[in-house]
């Protein structure tokens, strides 16, 4: 059994914007949380997860993709659209966090030139991606429109090249991430691709890495209740030497060979 362990809030950034947070409208999209924790900050790895108890009022804690670390303090970014995402919002610094971790399987990260995608809040966690891999590094960050675009900055410090994409165009490219990443795969410079997002983008993600015969890796996300593999919520369909079988996100995963999954779209 993963540690518990009691961690101080450093730094709270919100991202402005508006969204609906359960039943209540939210003038911010996303937030960033920086705790400190040496414990998970010497054992994480790229791809693994924190489970947070966001309140005493709430029975569930919740999963949070760990979006890098430095030091002995780890940053986790999240959307804001339930109670749970609500109270952590309204948290501040020197408060502390009840937080179970790190969780999950993370990536295997080998070497050479490396493509990290990322769509949307699946963005934060291929930071810490990023960040781990050595060598040539590019990622391609999607986004709904240019009022959800986040740590363009931070990609641009640790990679060769950053390529963004908006579903509207407000942003960077007009389109899916999918486009550049096509681009980038022809180059034949890129022995691996990580990708995490939502459903489809990653079932994109994984179909097109497949045609240029390029490895993928692709982090799942699923609703989770203890995070552990107990409660089977999280449970997903993958192929195990060509037999179907569900595998548990929050243990056999987050992180899976994208050619495992079995893909439903």
């Amino acid at each position: 059994m993963p540690d518990v362990h009691i961690c101080e809030i450093v730094k709270i950034e919100k991202f402005p914007g508006k969204s609906l947070c359960g039943d209540r409208l939210s003038d911010y999209v996303a937030c960033s949380i920086v705790v400190s924790c040496p414990e998970i900050a010497k054992e994480a790895r790229a791809g693994q997860f924190v489970h947070i108890k966001c309140d005493e009022s709430l029975v569930l804690r919740r999963p949070f993709g760990i979006c890098s670390v430095s030091g002995d303090e780890v940053r986790f970014v999240f959307e804001v659209k339930g109670d749970g995402t609500r109270l952590l919002l309204e948290r501040k610094p020197g408060d502390l966090l009840d937080i179970l971790g790190p969780l999950g399987n993370g990536f295997n990260i080998p070497d050479g030139g490396v493509i990290v995608a990322g769509g949307g809040l699946g963005t934060p966690p291929m930071l810490f991606a990023a960040e781990s891999a050595a060598g040539n590094v590019a990622a391609v960050l999607g986004f709904r429109d240019s009022g959800r675009v986040m740590l363009t900055s931070e990609f641009e410090a640790v990679c060769d090249k950053v390529y963004l994409t908006t579903d509207d165009g407000s942003a960077g490219l007009h389109g899916l991430v999918t486009n550049p990443l096509e681009e980038l795969l022809k180059t034949g410079m890129y022995s691996c691709v990580l990708s995490c997002g939502q459903y489809a983008m990653l079932s994109a993600v994984a179909k097109l890495c497949e045609s240029y015969k390029v490895p993928c890796q692709v982090s799942l996300e699923e609703r989770m209740g203890c995070g552990v593999g107990a409660c089977l919520v999280c449970a997903c369909a993958t192929r195990e030497d060509g037999v179907e079988k569900m595998s548990r996100v929050c243990r056999d995963g987050p992180v899976f060979d994208a050619g495992d999954v079995v893909w439903k779209v």
